[in-house]
């Protein structure tokens, strides 16, 4: 398993062990010993699965406030997605800052996000399936988010039309209004 620091501390990305003959393919998503070995010492407690049906459906960007706050570890297991994580640690020098990587059932890669940050992304293609495990359960009376187009944020989305959406995304608050209980080095 080869594991990449981003910019942004903390968040990681994952490219499996990927082991094929005429067969097709095999390989870990997910390995407790390699996780510890490197110093992540998570448990994950639920898998969430999503399907969206159009390219252009913007999903996000979600965070659970603590207690309930959750690292995920995503991967798109069809189609393509541009994933992305925002740093909203209040006093981190990466705050408000972002990362975005393509996620798709070609390149196997995965995304580890902390505690701390908010993620979403944006399906590249019809037909995406997203998987990801967390360290905590869901828990709505903590369940916040943040607009996909914060000006202050300025996140490149890679198809520049209006994105299919909720409408609990369309009414998201931009960074600076949202609730928000991170604090960077906690």
């Amino acid at each position: 398993m080869k594991i990449t620091e981003t910019d942004l501390k903390g968040v990681l990305i994952i490219e499996p062990n990927v082991f094929g003959d005429h067969r097709g393919w095999f390989m870990e998503t997910y390995n407790e010993s390699v996780f510890k070995n490197i110093g992540l010492d998570l448990h994950f407690v639920q898998d969430n699965q999503s399907f969206s049906a159009e390219k252009g459906t913007l999903r996000g960007m979600h965070y659970q406030l603590n207690p309930k706050a959750q690292t995920k570890l995503i991967r798109c297991t069809q189609g393509s997605i541009f994933d992305v994580a925002v740093d909203i640690r209040q006093g981190s020098p990466t705050y408000g800052k972002w990362f975005g990587i393509e996620l798709n059932a070609e390149n196997k890669k995965q995304l580890l996000i902390p505690k701390g940050f908010a993620h979403g992304f944006m399906t590249l293609t019809d037909n995406v399936e997203v998987q990801y495990k967390v360290d905590e359960f869901y828990a709505p009376e903590c369940d916040r988010g943040i607009i996909y187009n914060d000006p202050d944020i300025n996140i490149n989305w890679p198809i520049n039309i209006k994105p299919i959406l909720s409408e609990k995304d369309e009414e998201a608050p931009l960074l600076q209004e949202a609730e928000n209980n991170f604090t960077y080095g906690e």
